[in-house]
């Protein structure tokens, strides 16, 4: 289950779970689509991943069998700005590498 963090780890822009300008890598860090493409270059600060789009959580149950109510999005912020120049540097090292290749 996504944790559903709720702000951008970089910019503490509020990201509720039907956010659709949310972004996360593989370990669920949590960034806004703006940090994503103009700060981070689609690089992870802390994994050195890439992002994809958060899903958005459905709000029913609309299949029979599925929880009936949903689980609840986190509450813990995870406020992390971004050092440039430590970024900088992750960004070379990954040297351009798509994703899937890092």
């Amino acid at each position: 289950m996504l944790e559903l963090r709720p702000t951008c780890e970089n910019c503490n822009r509020p990201l509720g779970p039907h956010a659709t300008d949310a972004m996360i890598c593989t370990y669920e860090c949590t960034f806004c689509r703006d940090c994503v493409d103009a700060v981070l270059s689609n690089v992870c600060p802390n994994c050195g991943g890439g992002f994809e789009r958060r899903p958005v959580r459905p709000a029913h149950a609309w299949v029979e069998g599925a929880p009936r109510e949903p689980f609840p999005p986190s509450t813990n912020v995870v406020h992390k700005p971004v050092d440039p120049r430590v970024h900088e540097a992750l960004v070379a090292l990954v040297g351009g590498r798509a994703p899937a290749q890092r």
